[in-house]
């Protein structure tokens, strides 16, 4: 039988669930790499000077994520109007959802990701579900306009904010650094990852690696994306396909000949295979128009494909996983975490910076490529019977308002 995406009543749209599923997994992979692989924790994955080929593909594979997370949960905001909920009613639970993962940042997952409440000298990082809870609040507005305007600002935010690449504000480097004022700080939460205090040193760091713009865009655009539920399911999967392909095939054409949309051009390497991770090296921090297009094209080609096939074993733990992202997400970290501190134990290397503030990791900790993928493996067996569990909840007390927070 195949997914049907009707959108009455309570009924959920299997294909985005399997996407979301997706999605999370390979997040997964990229956040135990993130503290388990030896090279990462003293390199750039994607710097090609230093990169191996699995690495660098190892990292890349996992682009998609952020894109795809931001982009649905807009989505999913336009799927809750056309399920009855009022514009007043998806203002409103937008501006609280929001608000409360802005809060679940800099508690929850700043715990699973440090081990540590040391707040006086780290405060956090403004990381996915931070912008993803300011992006709701600032939609919370947007949907009491047109859906044309909408989707305008979603485009010109994505299409065009490469062009504020050139603006730059000095961050804070250390003690001996000065504190940006207001107006850097502004502009670091906009459009330029890095580190600020909002007090002279001593004072909490907070970095900022999502800023706002554009992923606000994203958002919108994925707002504005959710009226393709309306069609006929073949003529959705049609425009699927061929939006994708478009988004692709201008990711190709521009980054060829390094017209516009990255910072960074691509450039010949030593060998023809560096020159083609030159060419897919795009920027993440923030995602410039290049990686949104090299990210969301195959996202909605994989969604088209989800829509056509039987949902099958792997389906139902795809969509198991994506009917709790954000509980997964949550999880994810004390887990892959945990897992490393293990693991460091037992090998018999130190672990006490696994619980520092900023996680500086001493020469000679960490595992080889092969151990990042073995837990990987181990930590999605953990984490699907919790899932299962928790998705299983939600949908036997979808009336129980709290657990549409989690």
């Amino acid at each position: 039988m195949r997914v049907e995406t009707t959108l009455s009543g309570h009924h959920r749209i299997e294909a985005i669930d399997m996407v979301r599923g997706l999605a999370v997994m390979v997040m997964l992979l990229d956040h135990t790499r993130l503290f388990f692989h030896n090279a990462s924790l003293h390199i750039d994955p994607t710097d090609l000077s230093r990169t191996s080929a699995a690495l660098f593909l190892t990292r890349w594979i996992t682009h998609p994520v952020a894109p795809i997370f931001v982009f649905l949960a807009g989505t999913a905001a336009f799927l809750r109007t056309e399920r009855g909920k009022t514009e007043h009613r998806l203002s409103r639970f937008l501006l609280t959802r929001g608000l409360w993962l802005v809060v679940l940042e800099f508690t929850i997952v700043r715990l699973g990701i440090n081990f540590n409440f040391d707040y006086h000298r780290f405060f956090g990082s403004m990381q996915v579900i931070w912008v993803i809870g300011v992006s709701m609040m600032l939609l919370a507005l947007l949907v009491r306009l047109p859906a044309a305007v909408v989707a305008a600002v979603g485009i010109v935010m994505i299409g065009a904010h490469n062009l504020l690449d050139g603006i730059h504000v000095a961050s804070w480097k250390g003690p001996r650094s000065a504190a940006p004022d207001l107006l850097d700080v502004i502009w670091l939460v906009l459009h330029q990852p890095g580190a600020f205090i909002l007090c002279p040193y001593p004072c909490p760091r907070i970095f900022v690696l999502y800023p706002l713009i554009p992923w606000v865009g994203v958002m919108a655009a994925g707002f504005a994306f959710g009226a393709v539920y309306r069609l006929h399911a073949e003529r959705r999967r049609r425009f699927l396909i061929w939006t994708g392909l478009a988004l692709m095939s201008a990711f190709v054409v521009l980054r060829t000949f390094n017209i516009y949309g990255d910072p960074q051009p691509w450039q010949a390497q030593t060998s023809s295979l560096f020159t083609i991770f030159s060419f897919l090296d795009v920027t993440k921090y923030p995602p410039s128009l290049l990686f949104l297009l090299m990210t969301l094209g195959p996202g909605l080609l994989i969604l088209a494909l989800f829509e056509r096939v039987r949902p099958g074993k792997w389906g139902t733990v795809l969509s198991t996983f994506g009917k709790v992202p954000l509980f997964f997400y949550l999880l994810q970290f004390f887990v892959a975490h945990g897992l490393a501190v293990l693991a460091g134990f037992v090998a018999g290397q130190p672990i006490a910076y696994q619980f520092a503030p900023y996680r500086k990791a001493p020469p000679g900790v960490g595992f080889d490529l092969w151990v990042v993928y073995l837990f990987w493996v181990v930590g999605l067996v953990m984490l699907y019977p919790v899932c299962r569990w928790f998705a299983a909840l939600k949908k036997r007390r979808r009336r129980d308002w709290w657990l549409s927070y989690l």
